[in-house]
């Protein structure tokens, strides 16, 4: 190799080091945009109700929080674990309309309904967690709750549980819980139909085990007893299961709901969201996209810092319940709280 070969290359490395730099750097902010679109896309997907502020002092207390093993561990940890316990309304629902409600089979926006209703306890140190499911069929005094256009509702004796979330919206819903369990909901989340099945698509389905087999025309549903690895389409048709099986009440769509809510905790706990980018934005994508919550989650860092402090807890740590009910005196396909059994589950979670 001459003199005059080695300058010449000499002088082409500075270009061609320029140029991978500018690459790299060029590579860097696109990468830097996407992610800061995509937090951008996911915060804005979020909806929120002031909750807080409806309901005001009204409300039953706060517990006062106390100091646990995990709260008070040495300062080398991450994070220090929160130091009360967290109760969340969860509620599914056909609230919105459009295309993709309708062909899964959700109403209108005039017509809203909560179909699925669970109050989520998780401890304190959140090792453990508790979920009850509060029958959509349950007679209950509706308390008056305030509406978003001024006024209020009046109290109505023996009406349907469901009924609060048609008239008052996620506030009477979240009141409505509290004035039977006088258990305060720190928290309120809603998922609608279309949402609930693109997160079980965008998770790659999941997979269910039915003790019996399902021919329910209403929901669509027709399974064999035995273990089905279902889609979303399928998936939502078996929380809305309720005919094909057992006496055709609401219990056995509980029942159901549970399977799939044990099912759900397994397949993210399996499903490597952390090892890959693009699965876990589809996730991601699909719940804020069919998210209502209050105002203390109503952004992407307060949900990544609820789930956060949820990573040790296990799809076996979570306990699901049935509010203990009883046939209504009034209307033998209506039910009633059980006492006081209700009144006992309710206290175990103040």
């Amino acid at each position: 190799m001459t003199g005059d070969d080695e300058d010449r290359r000499a002088g082409r490395r500075p270009r061609i080091l320029k140029a991978v730099g500018l690459t790299l750097a060029g590579a860097l902010v696109a990468g830097c945009a996407a992610a800061g679109w995509a937090y951008w896309h996911l915060n804005s997907n979020i909806k929120s109700v002031d909750i807080n502020s409806a309901l005001g002092d009204d409300r039953p207390a706060k517990p006062t929080p106390t100091p646990t093993a995990s709260a008070s561990a040495s300062a080398s940890q991450e994070a220090p674990l929160p130091t009360e316990a967290v109760n969340i309304l969860v509620l599914g629902s056909d609230s919105r309309s459009g295309e993709e409600n309708e062909a899964l089979g959700g109403g209108s926006s005039a017509g809203a309904r909560s179909d699925t209703a669970m109050v989520v306890h998780i401890d304190a140190g959140r090792t453990t967690a508790t979920v009850v499911s509060i029958p959509r069929d349950t007679l209950v005094t509706r308390p008056s709750c305030p509406l978003e256009s001024g006024g209020a509702t009046a109290v109505a004796y023996g009406s349907m549980f469901n009924s609060a979330y048609a008239v008052g919206g996620p506030v009477c819903a979240v009141k409505t819980v509290e004035s039977i369990t006088n258990v305060r909901m720190d928290h309120y989340i809603e998922i609608d139909f279309s949402g609930f099945a693109k997160l079980v698509n965008a998770l790659g389905g999941v997979t269910v085990t039915t003790d019996e087999d399902i021919d329910d025309d209403d929901s669509h549903l027709h399974l064999k007893a035995g273990t089905h690895h279902l889609d979303g389409k399928q998936a939502l048709a078996l929380a809305r299961t309720r005919h094909g099986i057992g006496d055709g009440s609401d219990l056995g769509r509980i029942g159901l709901q549970q399977k799939l809510v044990k099912a759900l905790l397994e397949q993210i706990s399996s499903a490597g969201l952390l090892t890959s980018p693009a699965k876990l934005y589809s996730v991601a994508d699909a719940v804020t996209g069919s998210l209502t919550t209050d105002t203390g989650l109503d952004s992407l860092s307060e949900l990544t810092s609820l789930g956060e402090s949820l990573k040790g807890l296990a799809a076996d740590d979570v306990k699901t319940v049935t509010m203990p009910v009883v046939t209504a005196p009034s209307n033998p396909n209506r039910v009633v709280a059980k006492e006081p059994a209700a009144s006992e589950l309710w206290e175990s979670l103040r």
